[in-house]
């Protein structure tokens, strides 16, 4: 290897690592909807379905941030983009308390929104960096290995989420709601965005010094893409549809499992333990993605998202068959399967995608916005059922079913090569 390739490596390798930490700080923000679902439901006395929207809240950013993202990419560049949306992430997390003293549900939802919104530009820089940052053929390994991190923010976030968020306050023993005791909750959620505020001001500042390694590893090709090119790849859509799908029925589950772990005919404790067990779900998501990096160097990318699908489905359903200890531990072990979805499918997508990886990305990040759709279902499934959540996990269960048609239709279909031309699918 000659001293210039050795530089490049190097150069690619450390931006690499930069941009990983990015995944971290997402899972954490994303995953802290969970025990909030929770909270709020409680403090402000509300229905499944209201209180998930602040899972719709969240997720909607995405439909509307995310082709918007991919222009601010394409004048910005990667570092200042990533950059620009840690700033909006920050801004959002400084909305928060000012909602919670005016008392206001909205104001909790408007500050979602904008945190989701900086977040949105943050996939749609970060996801088709770490692709670029190597060779194509370990861009699976590459981007499953990032996404583990992600998975590692995600894990973190319910156990300190819950006991920030669902301690003290409405939550003590024998607690009842008084003016008191939403006001300690309140300020409970408070201080859990603001420290996540402070967290995400600290990340801006270390990306700006790594900012001239990022933009010398970073591709040139993202400058001037158009965000509306994808729109003209039926793989670029077909992709944005299984990502809207797999977001969705993984957040349903997500926004489920504290209340479900909760209720009486399925585990019957406390909220907060309840939330702090919901981390096995996004473990099993890490631990999924650490192990599917190493065997996507050995299993077709397709092959092994089929098969996962599958055995996610086929837990939805022993879910909505059974309760107790086997219906909690089924839902819990879903994240296991969920560990290699999203990554898989990004990657399967702007391999087969006939438009610039920039506005493909921006495309897919919209389809995020499943996240914002398929929980609401899931909420009114189980308002219906008179606030059994059992019966809701049908949602998740039909979406896995048609993630495997993508998955099979991937496995099947030619790669790619850089300039629109086919190439084999990889082995």
């Amino acid at each position: 290897m000659t001293n210039t390739q050795t530089s490049t490596v190097h150069k690619t390798g450390a931006a690499f690592a930069y941009v990983t930490t990015l995944f971290f700080a997402w899972g954490f923000a994303t995953s802290l909807i969970d025990p909030l679902i929770a909270a709020v439901r409680r403090v402000f006395d509300l229905s499944y379905t209201e209180a998930f929207f602040t899972t719709s809240a969240w997720f909607i950013a995405y439909g509307v941030a995310s082709i918007p993202a991919s222009y601010v990419l394409a004048r910005l560049g990667y570092s200042r983009a990533i950059i620009a949306a840690l700033a909006t992430m920050v801004l959002g997390c400084l909305i928060v308390p000012v909602a919670t003293m005016m008392d206001q549900y909205a104001g909790v939802l408007l500050a979602l929104f904008v945190i989701a919104s900086g977040v949105t530009l943050l996939q749609v820089a970060a996801n088709p960096l770490v692709a670029e940052l190597g060779a194509r053929k370990s861009s699976h390994f590459r981007l499953n290995f990032s996404q583990a991190f992600n998975s590692l923010g995600t894990t973190i976030g319910p156990w300190l989420g819950s006991h920030v968020l669902l301690t003290g306050g409405v939550f003590a023993a024998g607690a009842v709601v008084t003016v008191a005791t939403r006001n300690e909750s309140l300020r409970s959620i408070d201080a859990g965005f603001l420290a996540m505020g402070v967290f995400f001001a600290l990340l801006a500042l270390f990306i700006f010094t790594a900012r001239k390694k990022i933009n010398a590893a970073a591709p040139a090709a993202v400058v001037g893409a158009s965000p509306l090119a994808a729109f003209g790849s039926p793989w670029a859509l077909f992709g944005a549809l299984a990502i809207f799908i797999y977001v969705g029925a993984e957040v349903a589950i997500g926004s489920m499992l504290t209340n479900f772990l909760n209720s009486a005919n399925i585990l019957d404790i406390p909220l907060e333990e309840a939330g702090k067990m919901v981390a096995f779900y996004w473990g099993g998501a890490m631990i999924g993605r650490f192990a599917g990096s190493a065997l996507l160097t050995r299993v077709p990318a397709g092959v092994l998202l089929a098969v996962c699908t599958v055995c996610a489905g086929l837990l939805c359903a022993v879910v909505t068959q059974t309760g107790g200890t086997t219906a909690a531990y089924a839902a819990l072990s879903i994240g296991l399967f969920n560990s290699i979805m999203f990554p898989t499918i990004f990657t399967l997508t702007l391999e087969r995608s006939s438009a610039p990886a920039a506005a493909t990305s921006g495309l897919l990040v919209f389809g995020i916005i499943g996240g914002a759709v398929l929980p609401l279902i899931a909420g009114r499934i189980a308002d219906a059922a008179g606030g059994a959540l059992s019966p809701a996990f049908v949602v998740p269960l039909a979406g896995y079913a048609a993630l495997t048609v993508f998955a099979i239709a991937a496995a099947r279909t030619r790669v790619r090569n850089g300039d629109g031309a086919a190439a084999p699918a990889p082995h």
